[in-house]
């Protein structure tokens, strides 16, 4: 089972880290229209990049195999399953321990339909799949294939042997304008620059290829599926579900016959799996609905986030005991009266009035979960991070269903429960100050210098050790006559978490909690040696720049570090001094950038080697209105680009086939790529700066 549990989570990981790649295979849908009101849907992937696509008969225990994946829809009927050709290459994979199927080159897969509809529909299918070389396999997942297809009854009915080509629509490699940040290293395969042109065509033809993600990702997969699991852990210790607790398990063993200890472990099984169930379903709707543009608009435009920041200080009030959030009681009555009914049921019913009654306390862990999901575009974070939340938060009612004893042992229900959501409300009141500092920072607003934010912090969090030490006092509180062990722990994490927050006041790193506040170029005060400044001997030479930077007035590199804003200047730059170009994607918004220079950049010999280069910092997510002269039309969207943040986003996706942030590359003094690969997030120094070393040797200095 951990071999199992692992590889799914690898699995998962995969298709993440897979959908910032380019992809290789190209798909292209045509229609061939059979006699009668039969049709073939014609599919035809060419893939390259030496790849190659593996069938859709695969043995269990191999790679994923190609899987299509058809709308019911009452306009069509499938017959049978697709047929695939040439016949693929079938050999024994010693990676995989198994047999596998694998098409050398190009692939045709044709699946029969009947037609029922007379009218002309079009049939929006998707596919799933992997690729593999000799060196790595990347899987994709719900990747468009669109057919147009003519009702029965049209007069386009042709013969077997005649084929008509279904509507082709290019699919674009991604939105211009989003912002997307990896939670690992990223390597893309760039097309050369050609001087210092701001936009470059991307050959547009009629295919189906992968989108990268548009998202930002603060954290892996794995450590957001922690999170899900461990709040749905802590709300089984919220005033709204412990209490339930007794209540619900009662219900389980509440029959008459001789068969209750069977029948209450089987309603603990359905009640479990029912709170699964109602959240999933809540991020399926948050998957579902989610466009290509979602992630960038609810990252950088300052109404999400500001009603995000309302959403956690309303929160949190109603935590604090000021007022209390709850949903109808008329929806609670009517699930309650279904429960009263009785039989397997009923259990399901049962779950419903808990995951009602329970949303006073259980919401802002929602909310939290699916505001962090919601900043990206694959659907694996809200779908299954509801899952996990659900699962974690019914399993212990299962475990007490198996173990109805344990109820004897289990801490009585007082005031301790209103000091969790009172903890919980402290917290909140911290992280939702986060979505304050991403419109301060895309607008450039100036609210909050990074010793500002510390300071609000350690305040919040002081106040919370006090809370815990009894020494403030809300109005649902009880007294605290002592303090017991486990409430000390937490009071010596949370001011040990209070100390460590002291030094960034006065220029200290905070590596630990960097992504989270503003960077070290707001820092206004240094007690000693700032942790941007340089280290005469380490950093290198000071680097002379070609006169002043276009937007230095506002925008700044961290470490004391000098470079342009602007491809065209910084371009300018590196021709006029023979040097080559570091060229770093990054977003005012973007936790991972700011994470990679503290962590990575840090490094006195990074500097040393940045500074070999001209550095130009391209902001994807900054609103700076551009006058007309400089607007782009994008040949991705065909939009026009009239602020600095979209041309700058489009520049990246056109040239280097990808939008991930942070994105660097290594480029000569003509804006051609000097390796062939790009670098993404990773915490490895000595990496980065073998990679920095590259591009220098790759130049000749």
């Amino acid at each position: 089972m951990k071999k199992l549990a692992f590889a799914v989570l690898g699995f998962f990981l995969l298709v993440f880290s897979g959908m910032a790649q380019e992809n290789p295979v190209k798909w292209t849908c045509s229609v061939n229209y059979l006699e009668g009101n039969e049709a073939e849907l014609v599919i035809k992937a060419q893939t390259g990049g030496g790849y190659h696509l593996y069938s859709q008969f695969m043995e269990e225990g191999g790679p994923m195999p190609t899987v299509f994946n058809f709308p019911q829809s009452g306009s069509f009927s499938l017959e049978g399953k697709a047929v695939e050709s040439p016949e693929p290459i079938e050999e024994l994979d010693e990676i995989f321990g198994t047999k596998v199927r694998f098409f050398a080159n190009d692939a045709e897969f044709r699946q029969k339909i009947r037609i029922h509809s007379e009218k002309d529909f079009e049939i929006a299918a998707t596919v799933d799949y992997q690729v593999c070389n000799d060196e790595t396999c990347i899987p994709f997942s719900d990747i468009d294939l669109k057919f147009s297809v003519k009702g029965a009854a049209g007069e386009a009915v042709q013969p077997a042997s005649q084929t008509r080509p279904a509507e082709e629509k290019p699919l674009d490699p991604a939105p211009a304008g989003t912002v997307a940040e990896t939670s690992g290293s990223v390597k893309a395969d760039a097309e050369p620059v050609s001087g210092a042109a701001p936009a470059a065509s991307i050959e547009e033809t009629a295919v189906v290829e992968e989108t990268p993600a548009p998202a930002e990702e603060e954290e892996s997969l794995a450590g957001f599926f922690l999170l899900a699991i461990l709040a749905g852990l802590a709300c089984v210790f919220t005033p709204c579900v412990f209490p339930m607790i007794p209540m619900t398990v009662s219900f389980f063993m509440d029959t008459d016959d001789g068969t209750s200890r069977k029948a209450g472990i089987i309603k603990g099984a359905i009640f479990t799996l029912s709170i699964t169930l109602i959240y999933t379903l809540i991020g399926a709707i948050v998957a579902i609905t989610k466009s290509a543009d979602f992630a960038n608009v609810l990252s950088t435009h300052w109404i999400p986030n500001l009603i995000f920041f309302l959403l956690f200080v309303a929160f949190a009030f109603s935590f604090f005991g000021l007022f209390e959030i709850t949903l109808p009681t008329g929806l609670s009555n009517k699930m309650d009266a279904k429960a009263d009914k009785g039989g397997y049921i009923s259990a399901f019913f049962m779950a419903a009035v808990l995951a009602i009654v329970s949303f006073s306390c259980t919401g802002p862990f929602v909310a939290t979960l699916l505001v962090e999901a919601a900043m990206g575009t694959s659907v694996i974070k809200p779908l299954l991070g509801m899952f996990f939340f659900g699962l974690a938060m019914g399993f212990p009612f299962f475990l007490l269903s198996l173990f109805p004893s344990l109820l004897a042992k289990m801490p009585k229900s007082g005031g301790w429960l209103n000091s969790v959501k009172v903890v919980f409300a402290f917290i909140l009141l911290a992280f939702g100050m986060k979505f304050l500092l991403n419109i301060d920072q895309v607008y450039e607003l100036g609210l909050f210098t990074r010793e500002v934010f510390i300071a609000i912090w350690i305040v919040i969090f002081s106040l919370m050790g006090f809370y815990l030490l009894g020494k403030i006092k809300f109005a649902h509180d009880s007294d605290v006559p002592h303090i017991g062990v486990f409430r000390l722990l937490l009071v010596i994490v949370t001011f040990t978490f209070v100390v460590y927050l002291v030094p960034g006041l006065f220029g200290a790193p905070l590596k630990m909690v960097s992504p989270l506040l503003p960077p070290m170029t707001t820092q206004q005060f240094t007690l000693s040696q700032p942790a941007s400044a340089p280290v005469a001997g380490l950093t290198g030479p000071e680097q002379e720049l070609c006169g002043t930077p276009r937007y230095s007035d506002r925008l700044h590199l961290p470490f004391n570090l000098k470079g342009y804003f602007d491809f065209e200047e910084g371009i300018a730059c590196a021709k006029e001094q023979g040097k080559p170009v570091f060229i770093d994607f990054k977003g005012h918004a973007c936790a991972n950038c700011k994470k990679m220079e503290n962590e990575v950049w840090s490094d006195p010999r990074v500097q040393a080697l940045l500074k070999e280069y001209v550095i130009i910092a391209l902001y994807c997510d900054d609103k700076t209105e551009l006058p007309e002269s400089e607007w782009v039309t994008s040949t991705v969207d065909g939009k026009v680009k009239k602020t600095m943040g979209k041309r700058n986003s489009d520049f990246q996706v056109t040239r280097f086939k990808t939008n991930t942030l942070p994105f660097y590359h290594l480029l000569d003094s003509e804006g051609e790529p000097l390796v062939r690969e790009g670098y993404g997030y990773d915490g490895d120094v000595e990496a980065f700066i073998a990679y920095l070393q590259s591009g220098l040797d790759a130049f000749g200095k």
